[in-house]
């Protein structure tokens, strides 16, 4: 949020051990500044810190960020 307003956000769905992410979005105005990898890194951070659950996704945002950061892979192993 800056002043109020929702800059972007990321929505899941929470199963038995897992978040499986569904869909990711930016304000328009302000894609393309990096805020969608620091709002995805910071989620899968704090999975990975506070839950022992696994990730998937069927946004494509954050499928394609999976496949470029590797070091998210003991997120996504089964």
């Amino acid at each position: 949020m800056r002043d109020g307003q929702v800059l972007g956000f990321t929505e899941y769905r929470r199963r038995e051990n897992e978040f499986r992410f569904t869909h990711t979005e930016i304000d328009p105005a302000i894609q393309e500044r990096g805020l969608g990898t620091a709002l995805v890194s910071g989620a899968l951070d704090w999975i990975r810190a506070s839950t022992g659950d696994k990730v998937s996704a069927s946004c494509p945002f954050v499928t394609a960020f999976l496949e470029r950061h590797p070091e998210y892979s003991d997120l996504t192993e089964r």
